[in-house]
């Protein structure tokens, strides 16, 4: 795969001495197929990417050596590891992108798209942001991920079918922008 991000990711050796694997979040291909009466079924076939700001964050109250200790290095940048948004992340995330069709789509902004919601094991709601961006690449239908971490509050941004987006990207049409 020559695409402009990783693809692979190398695991991450905690200062807990426990090793992190990162594969879960290596580049795959997701099919989308949408329903509609009366009409044929389209396939969408996007190939995903993920960004480490999904396992990484650097907080404000983190000394300089704490920041060290939990550095990852990625090929375009370095963060400290994220233990909260890892978990969050090997629970969630692929799920989670591989029921974009069936899920509630934002306008997150900065011509990203995001969905806010995650069931937990006890039945619960959490506010999971997952912000992407839907794009083509060497004729590719691309979602790059590019961030995920838990939220107190929802965002408002508003909805946006993830078949539309798909639909626009594949006949070359401009994709959906929030109302102004």
């Amino acid at each position: 795969m020559n695409i402009s991000e990783v693809t692979k990711w190398k695991d991450f050796a905690h200062p807990d001495g426990e090793t992190r694997d990162l594969s879960f979040l290596d580049a795959h291909e997701v099919t989308y197929t949408h329903t509609a009466p009366g009409k044929p079924d389209k396939v969408y076939r996007f190939l995903v990417t993920y960004s480490c700001h999904c396992f990484c964050k650097d907080y404000e109250y983190q000394s300089d050596e704490d920041k060290a200790a939990l550095m990852y290095h990625a090929v375009k940048e370095s963060r400290p590891f994220c233990e909260r948004r890892y978990q969050l992340a090997r629970q969630h995330l692929r799920g989670i992108i591989e029921t974009l069709g069936q899920r509630k789509v934002i306008h997150a902004g900065y011509g990203s798209y995001a969905t806010v919601e995650v069931q937990l094991a006890n039945g619960e709601t959490e506010h999971y942001f997952v912000a992407f961006k839907a794009f083509r690449e060497k004729k590719k239908l691309r979602l790059h991920i590019s961030s995920a971490y838990p939220v107190e509050i929802t965002s408002r941004g508003k909805s946006v079918s993830f078949f539309v987006i798909a639909h626009n990207l594949l006949t070359g049409k401009p994709l959906p922008q929030p109302p102004k």
